[in-house]
């Protein structure tokens, strides 16, 4: 599988790609470090753009959905990961969406959390960094031009709504942190250490029923009720809400949690490195779950040796981590936020499953036809 207008998996020379940013995400600088940062790599690489800088929530959704897509070689958003969540399911709603989905995207960190661009950089071979480092980075692999396929997962909700992730789905304290920190998001990446030590101190627990389908039992069989129709990727291995999972899921006995994550990819931000063991491997995801009982202190540490990907090495019992390509959770109460990309989602009974090598992305800076060097590295900002 190759994206439509882009044999052997390269962006085209010279280039010509719409570029989104919104100029109120992270501290308010985007516009400021597209054009000292990246506007200079773009012009040597030959790259020519166009800028959209967005106006309001759901504003990149709409210019996407409308867009005339033919012009462009590739979609480049410089936000958070909240604008690509947008450009995504702008795509997918589109008439012709098996059509725009095809068309490649690029990530540029301009928001607080960045995960995207992170896990893209950690693709590529770089060291974790932030801010101007990983722009840079990221930037570069734009100007090389390689695509590599990215999963997409398909969300449904008991309200009747259905919806598309890139990165991830959370419940409990994670949300919490994301969500409830964005009143400090002026402070950059530090809200969500403010965020953590903060709803710390007053731990809640969520009550729910959660089960998925790992995935080494996937392949051997299928639902017996019919898949849900929709406009969209065919949901194979997912059945209506108001039916139990099917038999070959796993349930989890228990129904206490401190928080339910389901990633993509391998950053949740620029310095959590929440999945080391994710190579973004078609068709996979993955499920980490933490039952009621953890002390705060086994938590903070999970937290902190999360920013070098060492949490792993914890012997927690309390911490629970399957590859999946499904799943499926049930609030009790309706209690506790829901994050999808980062953005608010009512909080209610939910089912997803991933679909494989969906849609490309800018990444990998394997040395090749598409290797290229900028003649001078700018400025580092003041």
């Amino acid at each position: 599988m190759e994206p439509a207008g882009c044999p052997g998996g390269l962006l085209p020379r010279p280039c010509r790609v719409l570029v989104l940013l919104n100029p109120g995400a992270g501290k308010g600088k985007a516009l400021q470090l597209f054009q000292n940062h990246v506007q200079p790599l773009l012009e040597e690489a030959e790259i020519s753009f166009k800028l959209m800088v967005t106006e309001r929530q759901n504003h990149a959704k709409e210019l996407v959905y409308a867009e005339e897509l033919g012009h462009w070689d590739a979609l480049v958003v410089m936000a958070g990961d909240g604008l690509i969540h947008e450009v995504v399911n702008g795509l997918m709603e589109r008439p012709d969406w098996e059509i725009a989905i095809q068309k490649p995207l690029c990530s540029l960190p301009g928001g607080s959390g960045n995960a995207v661009a992170a896990s893209i950089n950690y693709y590529a071979g770089y060291e974790q960094v932030t801010n101007e480092d990983l722009l840079f980075n990221c930037t570069l692999l734009l100007c090389r031009r390689r695509l590599s396929p990215m999963n997409l997962l398909s969300l449904h909700t008991a309200s009747g709504r259905h919806l598309y992730s890139v990165l991830s789905l959370a419940w409990g304290f994670i949300a919490d942190v994301d969500l409830e920190s964005e009143k400090y998001r002026r402070l950059g990446e530090i809200r969500f250490t403010l965020g953590t030590f903060c709803h710390l101190v007053t731990l809640r627990i969520y009550q729910g029923q959660l089960a998925y389908l790992p995935v080494g039992k996937a392949a051997s069989k299928v639902p017996a009720s019919p898949a849900l129709a929709h406009e969209g990727p065919v949901d194979t291995h997912l059945v209506p809400l108001e039916e139990p999972v099917p038999s070959h899921w796993t349930v989890v006995p228990e129904q206490d949690f401190v928080l339910v994550l389901v990633l993509l990819h391998s950053h949740l931000s620029t310095e959590l490195f929440a999945a080391p063991m994710c190579r973004c491997e078609a068709g996979i995801m993955h499920l980490f779950y933490v039952r009621a009982g953890v002390s705060r202190i086994m938590l903070l540490r999970l937290f902190l040796a999360m920013q070098k990907g060492k949490h792993m090495e914890f012997d927690c019992p309390y911490m629970v981590h399957v590859p999946v390509v499904a799943f499926r959770l049930e609030p009790k109460n309706q209690r506790g936020l829901f994050a999808v990309d980062g953005e608010r989602m009512a909080c209610e009974a939910v089912q997803g499953q991933v679909h494989p090598n969906y849609f490309w992305m800018v990444c990998d800076s394997r040395d090749g036809p598409s290797s290229w060097e900028p003649q001078q590295r700018p400025p580092p900002e003041l």
